[in-house]
């Protein structure tokens, strides 16, 4: 199989399968225990908070583990409204974030009185941080903005707002499950007080994510019970799948120390070749893209039928968010970047990772193009 579909879930890593085998076997412990098996665990999650602490800039004490990237988005929104909505009651987010915030949003707007502005994106998916100061208001008390866009790639200008809420006394969360070990991130530069994360985007376990909390920002415990997290989260920790998060941010600092930019190259080798085909554009930023993500559009097919045929051919693909499959819409990215219907229906995502090789990009794309072409009756 030709694996493109990493923006949906990568495949664990065999360095971060080994460690976190133990934890499953021999080293069981429950990390709040006061006795030697419980000592281990709580050292080894200390050891994971500080790896991931490492790639995302920040002190161990800032990071936070989740259930995942859903989670960790549900509790920066939720918490930080509750927790300041006695100063005001206005959301700002973009009309292209993860259903994860939109739909949080919605949520707080329908049972808790939020005011949410969502912003427009430009045709590459570009939200505007001149848009951004002017929604800005004296009950704005959240900006919320994707780091990196899951369905087309692109990089939000995330420094430039973060300044902006920085300037303003606003508090600021970014969406980053899709760019957290993709791209360099540093907290402080990014100017963000909070941050989500996912395990599974870079090679680590589902059901395994974070969010850092700046220390000092009025954010709430999501999860009531227990002292675990700081008192943040309660409930006994996922020590496995922490480990190997946390195995598997440092694997992803490795690479974006090396920074090779092999990924990218086989990035573009896949858009040069997939635009070779008549009738095929891009969708997304062509500068500001994440280097393992290709979106882009066939005239005239079907993105399901064609998703349907690549499958059989042994490529995995898929026609935008995974948590947005089996819907009857149109992707709401691709109608807010101004695609016509036709053209968001047909839509295909292609995304890599470390893992892909030049060979595999080569021969998707041959046979993108002959089926493509074949589907046209040509």
């Amino acid at each position: 199989m030709i694996y493109l579909d990493n923006a949906a879930t990568t495949r664990v890593s065999p360095e971060v399968l080994r460690e976190m085998l133990p934890f499953f076997g021999e080293d069981f412990g429950n990390p709040s225990a006061l006795y030697r098996a419980g000592r281990e665990s709580r050292n080894a999650l200390s050891a994971a908070r500080e790896r991931v602490s490492r790639l995302a800039g920040a002190s161990p004490r800032e990071i936070f583990f989740t259930s995942g990237g859903t989670e960790a988005d549900n509790w920066a929104l939720i918490s930080a409204f509750l927790a300041l909505r006695d100063k005001g009651n206005h959301i700002i987010t973009t009309k292209i974030e993860h259903p994860a915030v939109l739909r949080t949003c919605e949520y707080l707007e329908k049972t808790c009185g939020a005011r949410v502005t969502y912003l427009p994106v430009d045709r590459e998916g570009l939200v505007r941080p001149e848009e951004v100061q002017a929604a800005i208001s004296p009950d704005t008390i959240l900006v919320s903005v994707m780091t990196a866009n899951n369905e087309i790639g692109t990089l939000e200008p995330i420094r430039e707002i973060g300044k902006i809420t920085r300037d303003r006394g606003v508090l600021f969360h970014t969406d980053a499950v899709q760019a957290f070990g993709q791209i360099p991130l540093a907290v402080d530069e990014l100017g963000v007080d909070m941050m989500s994360a996912s395990a599974h985007k870079l090679h680590g376990p589902k059901g395994v994510g974070c969010l850092f909390i700046r220390r000092g920002t009025p954010v709430r415990a999501f999860l009531h019970g227990g002292s675990q997290e700081y008192n943040r989260r309660a409930g006994t920790e996922n020590v496995p799948g922490i480990i190997g998060f946390g195995k598997a941010a440092e694997l992803a600092g490795n690479r974006l120390v090396r920074n090779d930019g092999r990924e990218a190259a086989l990035r573009d080798l896949l858009i040069h070749e997939l635009l070779a085909i008549p009738g095929v554009s891009l969708n997304g930023s062509s500068v500001r893209r994440l280097p393992g993500n290709v979106n882009v559009s066939f005239s005239g097919i079907s993105a399901e039928a064609l998703l349907i045929v690549l499958d059989q051919r042994g490529i995995a693909a898929s026609a935008g968010s995974a948590c947005a499959s089996g819907s009857l819409s149109p992707s709401h990215v691709l109608t807010a970047i101004g695609l016509p219907e036709e053209a968001a229906r047909s839509t295909v995502r292609l995304s890599l990772s470390d893992e892909t090789t030049e060979e595999e990009i080569r021969e998707a794309a041959g046979i993108i193009r002959e089926e493509v072409l074949r589907m046209r009756g040509r």
